[in-house]
C-alpha cells in the first residue's frame, strides 16, 4: 500500500546531513540484503587490490574507479526500482516484469563492459609479472 504523501515518515529531508544519512542507508542497506551488490563490492576491492600492486598509471585509476562507481550506483538503482515495483504490487504485471528487467539489464551491460574493461588494464600487467 502507498503512503500518503502527507505521511510525516516519507517527506522530503530538510536538511543536507539527514539526506546524507538517507543516501547512506540506502546504500547499507543495499549491500546488506542485495546478493548482487555484495559480489560487485567483493569484485572491486579485488580490482583495488590488484591496481595498488600492479601500480596501475592514473588514468587506469580513473577508469577503474568510474567503473566501480558506475556498477554500484546502477545495482543501487536497481534495486531501487526493483523495491519500488514489489511496493506498488504484488501480482504478476507483464509491464512491472519488463521494469524489472529492463534495470536488471543496464546493470549486466555496464558489469559486462567494465569487466572487459579491467581484463583490458590488468592482462599486460599479468603478462609482464609471468613473463609472457
Amino acid at each position: 500500500m502507498l503512503m500518503a504523501s502527507n505521511d510525516r515518515k516519507y517527506k522530503r529531508s530538510r536538511s543536507y546531513f539527514a539526506s546524507f544519512k538517507h543516501a547512506f542507508c540506502g546504500i547499507k542497506t543495499t549491500l546488506k540484503e542485495e546478493r548482487n551488490m555484495k559480489i560487485h563490492v567483493a569484485s572491486a576491492v579485488l580490482v583495488l587490490l590488484f591496481a595498488t600492486l600492479f601500480q596501475v598509471k592514473m588514468v587506469e585509476w580513473l577508469v577503474l574507479l568510474l567503473c566501480i562507481g558506475l556498477v554500484i550506483a546502477l545495482e543501487t538503482v536497481n534495486t531501487a526500482i526493483e523495491r519500488t515495483i514489489d511496493t506498488i504490487t504484488e501480482e504478476f504485471l507483464p509491464e512491472a516484469k519488463k521494469a524489472k528487467d529492463a534495470a536488471a539489464g543496464a546493470v549486466l551491460i555496464v558489469a559486462t563492459i567494465s569487466a572487459i574493461i579491467g581484463l583490458i588494464i590488468f592482462i599486460p600487467y599479468f603478462w609482464q609479472l609471468f613473463h609472457l
